[in-house]
């Protein structure tokens, strides 16, 4: 991954969102300044449809009921082994970069006071060569409440279309493709005690998953939702299927910010309630091409147990 990608790089949408965000430069008390992922780290999509769409979206209807003017920074989170994307998001905040990043799953452990003392930025539009050298001292960070739900559900080759699936149990008959080291691996490996992992075949995380599928490579997999969402976006031809059996696990999607700035995040959540209340979000879903299914009590997600993950 390079660092400062030219404007000319991003898609048409995100270089206008990037001049919206240079446009505010000067204005800065009238401005809600927005961290999103460009490159969506566990998402085969690089348009602007899907989960990503869906955020922007939010983003927009976020600032028109605050009153600010939107300014968006794109970012780029990092996928290797040693990447800590609550690190990332947190040194985009603790920068000075933005005051919200959204689509920010929310977990319990990743909140609050951050367990380094400091991290280094990931690659955002406008960085220079010395930022991506640069340390920044990290914050406590506060959640805000759930847009939307992100669920696992089971995804079918073309081979086996229209196969009822139940439950996981239903996998066993199946060639299962995983993305080795997510969560969608560490469920099927675990259910009932390790049943499936004769089954599975493990391939790295955002290479082929799709494709290989579409090839016949192997009949179903376990993804989040909305990286599926994204799949079928980019491929409307596309010979895989959902099966609709979504596993137990999944989680609140929302904003977070640092917890210095409470009467922003008070405004977002304000927000945030009222766009649930007036059932506006599925039709920002629908035009993004997301499924959108409506955020879940408890807001934050406590540790997964391997209880959890065992089961259906």
């Amino acid at each position: 991954m390079t660092a400062g990608r030219p404007p000319g790089a991003w898609s048409a949408a995100w270089a206008l969102a990037l001049a919206l965000t240079w446009a505010a430069q000067g204005h800065a008390e009238e401005t809600l300044s927005v961290c999103l992922d460009k490159a969506g780290a566990a998402s085969p999509s690089r348009g602007d449809t899907g989960a990503q769409g869906f955020d922007l979206a939010v983003a927009r209807a976020l600032a028109m009921r605050i009153g600010r003017t939107l300014a968006v920074q794109p970012y780029e989170s990092e996928t290797d082994s040693d990447a800590n994307p609550d690190h990332q998001m947190n040194t985009l905040l603790s920068d000075g970069r933005c005051q919200l990043v959204l689509g920010y799953p929310l977990f319990a452990d990743a909140l609050g006071r951050p367990r380094a003392e400091r991290s280094r930025l990931p690659g955002y539009a406008g960085a220079k060569p010395e930022d991506r050298r640069r340390w920044v001292r990290l914050n406590e960070l506060a959640a805000s409440r759930g847009y939307r739900f992100d669920p696992l559900v089971v995804v079918l080759g073309p081979g086996v279309a229209g196969r009822e699936i139940r439950g996981l149990a239903d996998l066993k008959p199946l060639r299962i493709v995983a993305e080795e080291r997510t969560l969608g691996d560490a469920v099927l490996m675990t259910y009932g005690g390790g049943v499936l992992i004769g089954r599975i075949t493990h391939v790295v995380p955002g290479r082929d998953l799709f494709e290989g599928m579409e090839r016949g490579d192997g009949d179903a997999t376990l993804v989040e939702l909305h990286r599926f969402d994204a799949y079928r976006a980019q491929h409307p031809d596309t010979g895989l299927s959902s099966s609709g059996h979504y596993h137990s696990v999944g989680f609140n999607i929302g904003a977070v910010g640092l917890a210095s700035d409470g009467p922003l995040m008070a405004e977002v959540n304000a927000a945030i309630s009222d766009m649930l209340a007036r059932d506006e979000l599925p039709a920002l879903a629908r035009a993004a091409g997301l499924t959108f299914l409506p955020p879940r009590e408890p807001n934050l997600s406590a540790t997964i147990t391997r209880a959890q993950l065992s089961g259906d």
